[in-house]
């Protein structure tokens, strides 16, 4: 988390379907640099797998492909399942997202949702108030308070990381 973290923008994701596995990689690599390689089993964290797409389009939180390709629509909410799975359940998931798409359609959502996960990012990283961030809204409030909850915890595991890499302790009270 030391450099700056940028999500694809909805107008970034391929326009053209893409394939259970290409849509895997791609999710993948967006997530990556939040969710890097575990020092201790040296292999790549997979945060998202072609049996939890297929799971999601069977719990019909994400739409069916259309001859077996996604959208970008579907790419996108795949993004954003993979950041809020980390600290929520994916019937929370479901409900946020419904709500989120109650006031703006996809598009608009999903930027919202990359941008104010930028911000809430380097806060996070800077050691600063979430208060300049701003909340209009309940549905951005909420959107708020969920992103900063998910960044608080990429940032742990991120300091836990270190840690171990580091052979330092924990909790040092001297």
């Amino acid at each position: 988390m030391e450099t700056e973290y940028l999500l694809p923008r909805f107008r970034e994701l391929p326009q053209l379907g893409l394939y259970s596995d290409q849509v895997v990689t791609l999710v993948n690599e967006v997530l990556s640099p939040l969710l890097p390689a575990d020092s201790h089993s040296k292999k790549e964290a997979q945060p998202f797998t072609a049996s939890m797409l297929n799971n999601y389009v069977k719990l019909r939180i994400l739409t069916a492909p259309v001859k077996k390709q996604y959208s970008r629509e579907q790419v996108a909410t795949a993004i954003v399942l993979c950041i809020l799975k980390q600290v929520y359940s994916i019937s929370e998931i479901a409900a946020l997202i419904s709500f989120a798409l109650d006031s703006a359609e996809l598009p608009k959502a999903y930027d919202r949702f990359c941008a104010l996960f930028e911000q809430i990012l380097v806060c996070t990283r800077e050691k600063t108030d979430y208060a300049s961030v701003p909340a209009a809204d309940d549905t951005l409030y909420l959107l708020k308070t969920v992103l900063i909850s998910c960044s608080a915890k990429f940032y742990a595991k991120a300091q836990l990381r270190k840690m171990n890499s580091d052979n330092t302790t924990a909790f040092n009270f001297d």
